[in-house]
């Protein structure tokens, strides 16, 4: 049987020393049991460790094994100097030891071995005190390569187009399976790699695409293949390197009506090398000369702006955007949109005069009435006419005239005449009477004077 290296990872450990160390098995005789020494009188009887558990082949090719197992629950009076590994061809009982030194890993490689043999396996845990009972494989395992067919596992975020601003780093790492360990290749559309744009590492599960400072011209399908002698299994990977758009072009102001201006514009020639998200809009009033976002997103070269201030006068600027961002120019509309107020020009309504004209009438006639000598007293009547009647006051058909006993008085075509402290002879019928150019007239009414003391 060939010689038997130890798994790299376990050789990390510090070797086992003292006496277990020196006592290591030495092929290809299988190694005895170390006798316990005569207990003596007052210290306690010397135990070796407990069985390791649960031994198991982690990998198998064409001239290697990898085994694992756990550690025992019990170390013995002493403590763990390590394990020993022993194999031997399957019906034969020569026991061969493995690794060469103990050593305290639960994981091991047996190495440099011929394919197609069938090996029993077993696992001894070593103290100061002796080796435990070894945990032996349920059944052979026979030395030979697993054909694994190849398969590459994209990242779903390489499923679909793959988008970098130019500038920044591309590094991608694509998963893969395969036994034997598969060939690698990338290209791009059907060449090889350019090595000093593109950096590509290997390894035995993935593969490593490196790009330091993207640039535009690193934009396209690379094919990855993954190969196993006939076997291969292929994928594609689109990268898209962007940059900012450049402005767009021949901004103009098609209209401005009432607070309202529409805008109008072209597409940029450079789009960055990515789809447009849409146009950014912008105004400046001439008075602030700041510049206020408008509309985001606008998904069409024209927009309508509402809502602007009589009297001022507005620019407007445009940028276009991509993901990688806003262009860093704009499209400035060479024509300012002066919002004039509206002229409008009064036109009186026309509308036929009315004729208010009326001869006077009476609406409220005098009332009789009966006073006492001595005291005041009044008379009320109501008169309606256009043009504003004359009143003459009467007395049994004499007109009164500027006499200081009466006091006459109109006031909105109410009718009054106050006698002052009358007297028995100013009894009598008083008549008003309302005159103007369209007619005349008159009501009555009669006056009694009663006698005081």
């Amino acid at each position: 049987m060939p010689g038997k290296e130890p798994d790299p990872k376990p050789a990390q450990d510090t070797p086992a020393a003292g006496p277990a160390a020196e006592a290591a098995p030495a092929p290809p005789a299988e190694r005895a049991p170390v006798p316990a020494a005569a207990p003596e009188p007052g210290k306690p009887t010397a135990e070796p460790p407990g069985c390791p558990s649960q031994l198991a082949v982690e990998d198998v090719n064409d001239n290697s094994v990898s085994l694992a197992w756990k550690a025992p629950e019990q170390t013995g009076s002493a403590a763990l100097d390590g394990y020993l590994v022993e194999c031997c061809k399957d019906g034969t009982a020569d026991w061969v030891a493995a690794n060469k030194e103990l050593f305290l890993s639960t994981h091991y490689t047996i190495h440099n071995l011929a394919s197609g043999d069938k090996l029993q396996i077993r696992v001894k845990a070593v103290n100061a005190s002796g080796t435990s009972v070894p945990a032996v494989l349920e059944q052979p395992v026979v030395i030979r390569e697993i054909l694994e067919p190849p398969k590459i596992r994209v990242p779903r975020h390489l499923r679909q187009t793959y988008i970098r601003p130019a500038g920044e780093v591309v590094n991608l790492l694509i998963p893969f399976q395969g036994k034997p360990r598969p060939q690698v290749s990338w290209s791009k559309a059907g060449r090889p790699l350019d090595p000093t744009r593109v950096t590509v590492r290997n390894g035995d599960r993935d593969t490593v695409f490196f790009i330091r400072k993207a640039e535009r011209s690193d934009s396209g399908q690379y094919q990855l293949t993954v190969r196993i002698d006939r076997l291969e299994d292929k994928a594609t990977i689109d990268l898209r390197v962007v940059e900012l758009p450049g402005p767009p072009e021949n901004l103009k102001l098609v209209d401005v009506w009432g607070f309202n201006v529409a805008l109008e514009w072209s597409p940029p020639k450079d789009t960055g090398n990515a789809p447009l998200k849409g146009y950014t809009v912008q105004k400046s009033d001439r008075k602030s000369g700041q510049w206020f976002t408008v509309l985001e997103h606008c998904p069409r070269p024209s927009c309508t702006i509402s809502d602007l201030i009589i009297g001022n006068s507005y620019a407007f600027r445009v940028f276009s955007e991509n993901a990688c961002g806003r262009s860093a120019t704009a499209a400035v509309a060479t024509e300012l949109a002066h919002i004039r107020k509206p002229e409008i020009a009064y036109k009186p309504e026309k509308y036929s005069g009315r004729d208010f004209s009326e001869p006077p009438k009476f609406t409220q006639p005098l009332a009789d009435r009966c006073t006492t000598r001595g005291y005041n007293t009044q008379l009320f009547c109501c008169v309606r006419a256009f043009p504003k009647p004359k009143i003459i006051w009467l007395k049994n058909q004499m007109e009164i005239r500027e006499d200081p006993k009466y006091i006459a008085a109109i006031n909105e075509g109410v009718c009054s005449l106050e006698i002052r402290k009358p007297s028995p002879f100013d009894g009598g019928v008083y008549t008003c009477k309302a005159v103007n150019p369209l007619g005349e007239a008159s009501v009555d009414c009669r006056l009694d004077v009663k006698g005081g003391r």
